[in-house]
């Protein structure tokens, strides 16, 4: 027996979860005819009340009365608010009447109830499109959602949903980012949230920059007897909590901090990094924003939106400004069928192999996760300690949870070409990870022969 013979289990163990994974299966099948037909009834309901409104010289109030009444029935039922059983019903109708290919799509199983809702949340920026466009839209959707988690194809709809739009995404980010804010909203045990809603991208940095700047003071930490730095009552007097107690705090306690003082004090006055008066290396630190820009967009020639990898879209201003602050481009040469990234090249190249892998992988690659590539590590998919090179076609990224499965468990992974990835569970299941295509990427510009020049 091995030592990580625990982990990965028995032959029994494995015998045992076929049958729990066969169970599960059938589970799903079912839940999913019954969710299904729960939403044909609900969107009945809803037509209900439209029928018992028609005719009333007041439609509308008439309309809402009718659903709140047919809400309250439902929610006796149900057990739960007629709020919440209106809410349901609202949301049914919009699936039966707007997306019926997607309600079918889900019914026989091509895709989950996740799948639906990105379909739907994405598709709420076409409420002015034709149907026809709404149609184009959807059987589009549909087909990315077939062959990917919903928390991968999110990105990628919403921007598929912002071709088929009558108005620019740039022109409602705009009108968006005018009700930027930050409110308090006061918790329990003398605890508030303090929220800002602001521009992805500026959010996205600021994330990043606290955890950055949190994991340098974790690292700072003297092994077994690192002292606080802030104070018993938080105000960041380290003198007041005493040199003798160990820094304890989680990075989410270390990264609030350092919000609080970057916030209350202009920058991190409790460096452990600092030397004389310097900002020490926390001052130093900038956050990593990874931005896939369509060319067409940065020449201004269109507003389509830019895709903030491992987040969302965001809006071609901001685009078209990060790519005029960077010292550096990275232009990724694509598939022109399908998508995949073929080639990376730059001006300097320091380090090709990992701009080539984060181009190419966009995220971790094992199935479902989504967790940013700059964010992830590089993986050997054949280990180094046995004889596998350090070569494209044996790298790829992993998050550190997946990294450790596949060291840990009887998870197996081997690449194919094209940076295909091929999982086996210890079931027996082959999950196939294809390389991501950029949601947006360079197309070739076709110019039409003109014939010879008039000279």
């Amino acid at each position: 027996m091995d030592e990580y013979s625990g982990a990965m289990g028995s032959d029994a163990d494995v015998a045992a979860l076929v049958s729990i994974v066969g169970e599960v299966e059938g589970a799903v099948v079912l839940l999913t005819a019954a969710q299904v037909a729960e939403v044909r009834a609900l969107a009945r309901a809803g037509q209900l009340a439209a029928r018992q409104a028609a005719g009333s010289p007041a439609v509308v109030r008439a309309h809402d009365m009718a659903l709140r009444s047919v809400a309250a029935e439902l929610g006796g039922v149900l057990r739960v608010t007629d709020r919440t059983v209106q809410s349901r019903i609202d949301e049914a109708c919009d699936l039966v009447e707007h997306y019926p290919a997607t309600l079918v799509a889900w019914e026989t199983g091509r895709i989950t109830r996740g799948h639906v809702r990105v379909i739907t949340d994405a598709g709420s920026v076409l409420v002015d499109a034709s149907p026809e466009r709404r149609a184009e839209f959807e059987a589009a959707a549909i087909a990315r959602c077939e062959r990917d988690t919903p928390n991968r194809v999110r990105s990628e709809v919403e921007i598929l949903a912002e071709r088929f739009a009558e108005r620019s995404f740039t022109d409602r980010h705009r009108d968006a980012a005018a009700d930027r804010r930050v409110r308090v909203v006061p918790g329990a045990a003398g605890m508030s949230d303090l929220i800002a809603t602001l521009p992805t991208v500026i959010a996205d940095g600021i994330l990043d920059r606290l955890t950055q700047q949190a994991q340098t003071i974790v690292d700072a930490r003297e092994p077994g007897n690192a002292g606080s730095a802030f104070g018993a009552d938080g105000t960041g007097d380290a003198a007041s909590a005493g040199d003798s107690e160990p820094d304890r705090r989680r990075i989410d306690q270390v990264r609030a901090d350092v919000f609080s003082d970057l916030l209350l004090s202009g920058a991190p006055a409790l460096d452990p990094t600092a030397s004389g008066d310097g900002q020490g290396s926390l001052g130093a630190i900038r956050a990593q924003v990874q931005v896939i820009v369509p060319a067409l967009t940065l020449l201004g020639v269109d507003d389509g939106p830019a895709d903030l990898v491992g987040r969302s879209p965001i809006d071609a201003d901001t685009a078209r400004c990060l790519a005029g602050n960077t010292h550096s481009w990275a232009r990724v040469l694509t598939d022109p069928v399908e998508g995949t990234v073929l080639a990376v090249d730059r001006y300097r190249t320091p380090w090709p192999q990992r701009r080539f892998l984060r181009a190419r992988d966009q995220h971790c690659r094992f199935p479902g996760c989504r967790r940013a590539a700059i964010r992830c590590e590089i993986d050997h998919t054949i280990d180094a300690a046995k004889g596998g090179p350090t070569a494209l076609w044996n790298l790829a990224h992993l998050c550190q949870r997946h990294h450790s499965m596949k060291q840990f468990t009887r998870w197996k992974v081997r690449q194919l070409p094209g940076g295909v990835l091929e999982w086996t569970s210890p079931t027996g299941r082959i999950y196939r990870e294809d390389a991501p295509a950029p949601p947006v990427a360079f197309a070739p510009v076709i110019v039409p022969d003109s014939g010879p020049p008039p000279f």
